[in-house]
């Protein structure tokens, strides 16, 4: 949930329809995508259907925004894929939609496909779409389109060396691309060339940064530094200071911890003395599965004596934390105080929360229960 750049108007998607603009705290139906694309599915649940959106920072001049959705394995060629001998249970589909009127209520405008990306399960994909919120025009990443996507479930299926690509893969990776340009294989984006790997032979000119079993959420301080939150598979959560061109450990690595990925995932192992030669950057934060089982972010809080403070969550359980990720950052839990009792997220949603944040205009933090379809504001930080 965020506001269209420049506006007051609120945004929000439904995984199974579309998205809407919340009005009056009510959702009026923006552009119903299934009906647009009838080959979506958002079944068998949770990381399936309409994943992520973003408008573009200049969406009032231009009309352009973008999605990412899924559609059956097999449903048309894809730009990205692996050996045949691991089945393509879903594709991925990045496209750009184009307004033909960026100040109306619904969407009437045209679109076009951008990319389609194989994935070995319903997990881990395209889960997030996202443009720097604090580039301007004349920026050299103004107006480049961050992508956030996961192992696609290749390395539960044994498939590790596909997360594994030293920068030569999508998967597993952080990307960046410039959806005005065409020099990409398939002559639909462009490949920025400020890019690591940008006009290097044989490396994937759309990777930022890779080693990623499920980067989540992609976000910047207000210094411009960038973070991606990460899912791990059995044991660590993290978050992570994005750089140009690094290796952030997956699947071999899960935290500060070795990993077999042939092995058994629960089993981690002290990295080896000689650890230095595989080049992984290490998280900044990371959390055992007895605090959080599955971490999403999150937004920075604007106001309160917890200002400037990082604040996010634990998918499953609703369980909040807030840090300082500008400083030697230490996790602290943060309590819910709901109708004037404390109380938690699970206790007020009755069971699984499912997880999600959103940001308004005035840069105001909301959470929401996806298990619940309710939003929540957080209207105090003491």
């Amino acid at each position: 949930m965020e506001p269209i750049p420049g506006t007051n108007r609120l945004m929000i998607n439904d995984q199974r329809i579309g998205i809407y603009e919340l009005v009056d705290q009510k959702p009026q139906l923006y552009i119903d995508l299934l009906k647009q694309r009838p080959d979506m599915v958002s079944k068998p649940g949770w990381a399936t259907g309409l994943g992520s959106f973003t408008f573009h920072p200049e969406f009032l001049e231009n009309g352009l925004f973008y999605t990412a959705h899924t559609e059956p394995g097999g449903t048309q060629p894809s730009d990205f894929g692996y050996t045949d001998s691991l089945n393509v249970f879903m594709q991925w589909v990045l496209t750009e939609w184009k307004a033909d009127s960026p100040n109306s209520k619904t969407f009437q405008g045209t679109s076009r496909e951008i990319l389609r990306i194989d994935n070995a399960s319903q997990a881990h994909g395209m889960q997030e779409l996202t443009f720097n919120p604090n580039s301007e025009k004349g920026d050299e990443d103004f107006g480049l389109l961050y992508i956030g996507y996961g192992d696609g479930g290749t390395v539960e299926k044994r498939f590790a060396y596909i997360s594994d690509h030293g920068g030569t893969g999508v998967y597993s990776s952080i990307l960046r691309i410039d959806p005005a340009g065409n020099n990409s294989a398939n002559g639909k984006y462009g490949i920025p060339s400020i890019n690591p790997f940008s006009g290097i032979q044989g490396k994937a000119g759309e990777v930022l940064a890779y080693g990623f079993r499920n980067p989540n959420r992609v976000f910047w301080d207000e210094s411009d530094k960038l973070f991606a939150t990460d899912i791990g598979q059995h044991s660590i959560e993290e978050i992570n200071l994005i750089e140009p061109g690094k290796f952030y450990g997956w699947p071999i690595r899960e935290g500060r911890f070795m990993i077999n990925p042939f092995g058994s995932f629960r089993t981690l192992y002290p990295l080896p003395k000689d650890d230095d030669k595989k080049g992984v950057t290490y998280p900044l934060i990371q959390l055992e599965h007895d605090e959080a089982v599955a971490v999403i972010g999150g937004y920075f809080l604007s106001e309160g004596k917890l200002k400037g403070n990082f604040v996010f969550g634990d998918i499953p359980t609703g369980r909040l934390f807030f840090a300082d990720l500008d400083q030697n950052p230490e996790v602290k839990s943060m309590k819910v105080v709901f109708e004037g009792n404390e109380t938690t997220m699970e206790e007020i949603v009755g069971g699984r929360v499912d997880l999600k944040f959103g940001i308004d205009a005035e840069k105001q933090v909301y959470i929401m229960s996806k298990n619940q379809g309710k939003i929540y504001k957080i209207v105090n930080t003491l």
